[in-house]
């Protein structure tokens, strides 16, 4: 383990950080809340503590590897959150501790969405502005974001990117180096931004407001600036736009990638993962529209549509935004949402869940040892379009959805702890391991009245569920530390 090159990075990386508390002092300039002392304070804070960890190592110029990768992730997610709450921890408006400080940045860097806070109308615009950057940031992983820069620094950058995006991820290197590969993909991305935040613009949001949930739906985090979510609005413009820029935020940015650069969409439809992906979200919006309507939970057609297929995208991509509360939804809908998140959007999107070609790949695995009940000789691989799955990509998949379960059961066990109800503990969970953000029971409208042990449990979850896993687990095991 090369301990120099790792804590260089991991002090760089948390200088690099600290840069991004200086824009909400100037939205609080803008708007005179009162605030811009604390992200000051929250800068120089960070900023230290990164130039303490570097100085010592700053001359260390050891090639990074794949397991040094792993570690520097890890850690860097780890104080990334814990660094990222002092803003709100500091702050005066709102008032809370530091568990809820650092649960409230680990949702946002996460994507995660849940919160802990009431009362967002009346916050300092500074620190909503600054909630909905974190989300931003968090989107498309920082440490993807670093790769572009760090080869300027003389850090090369793979080991971080492999192991920031671990199992099944198609066109990993859309480019032959992974820096352009990095610039590549935070050009799309940024331009989905700027063209969400347009549209919400248009569609009638004021511009903070416009760039705040821009920030949010691209990143599939769902927080927002009001207490009523994207329903505060009220607006069936804003939720066709969100509808459609959440659809687009849960596909492969690797795809969008290449519609950029080739000027064509014809590569979507020959994608297996895209298909699933549309016929998923299809049959959830359509199952979700009818129940509505069968029960009569909307007085009209078009009213249960437009909040069907909303809550539909929102829950099944793992954004979190609400129109209604679906909780209180009739029958069995609640927890087909809950379930939908499960799988979450695509890989090589900022959704969460298990994703798309992971669940697709388990079906068609399960489909082949059906085949074979009935013809045991047979040679039958598994196959995505024309191709076949080489069997250690199979047998990975089956691994990492083993252990979700796993690590699912043991969080849930964990929450039934602190003293929460069955249902409450169950969408907990699946909230935060998906980074879902609104649950079930005591956590619909979010984590304020759970206890500070299970808040931690939350962000254990949420930290997994954003680096898939694998790359935390792989940290206790003793094939990791062994030479």
């Amino acid at each position: 383990m090369n301990w120099t090159t790792v804590q260089r990075i991991l002090g760089l990386l948390l200088m690099m950080f600290s840069l991004t508390m200086l824009p909400p002092v100037l939205v609080s300039i803008i708007y005179k809340d009162g605030s811009w002392l604390h992200f000051l304070e929250s800068f120089g804070l960070t900023l230290l503590a990164g130039c303490i960890i570097w100085l010592p190592v700053r001359n260390s110029r050891k090639d990074l590897r794949l397991r040094d990768g792993f570690l520097v992730v890890a850690s860097f997610w780890t104080v990334l959150g814990t660094f990222g709450a002092a803003p709100l921890y500091l702050a005066e408006s709102p008032e809370i501790t530091l568990t809820d400080a650092i649960f409230e940045s680990m949702s946002g860097l996460t994507t995660t969405g849940a919160t802990i806070l009431t009362g967002l109308d009346l916050l300092p615009r500074s620190i909503l502005y600054y909630r909905q950057q974190l989300q931003w940031l968090g989107g498309m992983g920082i440490i993807v974001l670093a790769v572009a820069v760090l080869p300027m620094l003389g850090i090369g950058g793979m080991q971080l990117y492999r192991a920031e995006t671990p199992g099944p991820v198609k066109d990993t290197k859309l480019t032959p180096r992974i820096t352009e590969t990095a610039k590549a993909l935070w050009y799309v991305y940024l331009g989905f931004t700027i063209l969400c935040g347009l549209g919400y613009w248009f569609a009638g949001m004021g511009p903070f407001d416009a760039l705040c949930h821009a920030f949010s739906t691209v990143a599939i985090g769902g927080f927002s600036t009001h207490d009523l979510s994207v329903g505060y609005f009220n607006s069936t413009a804003i939720d066709l736009v969100a509808i459609v820029f959440m659809f687009l935020a849960g596909i492969n940015f690797s795809l969008h990638f290449f519609a950029w650069r080739n000027v064509s969409v014809g590569h979507y439809n020959q994608d297996p993962e895209f298909r699933t992906y549309c016929g998923l979200l299809a049959v959830l919006a359509l199952v979700i529209t009818v129940s509505l309507m069968a029960f009569g939970t909307y007085r009209t057609t078009g009213d249960a549509f437009i909040n069907g297929v909303f809550q539909a995208v929102s829950i099944a991509t793992t954004t979190g935004f609400t129109t209604a509360n679906y909780a209180t939804w009739p029958g069995a809908l609640p927890v087909l949402l809950i379930f939908a998140s499960f799988i979450g959007g695509c890989a090589g999107s900022t959704a969460g869940g298990i994703k798309v070609i992971r669940c697709l790949l388990v079906f068609k695995q399960g489909v082949r040892e059906i085949t074979r009940l009935v013809h045991p000789s047979a040679e039958i691989p598994v196959k995505l379009g024309h191709g076949a799955v080489p069997i250690r990509v199979v047998d990975a998949v089956w691994g990492f959805f083993s252990i979700y379960i796993v690590v699912f059961g043991f969080l849930m066990l964990g929450m039934l702890s602190t003293g929460m109800d069955q249902v409450t503990a169950f969408s907990a969970t699946a909230a935060t391991l998906n980074n879902l953000g609104p649950g079930l029971g005591d956590v619909a409208t979010g984590f304020m009245s759970v206890s500070d042990s299970a808040k931690w449990l939350a962000v254990v979850g949420m930290l997994m569920g954003r680096l898939e896993i694998f790359t935390l687990l792989v940290l206790i095991t003793p094939t990791f530390w062994r030479r």
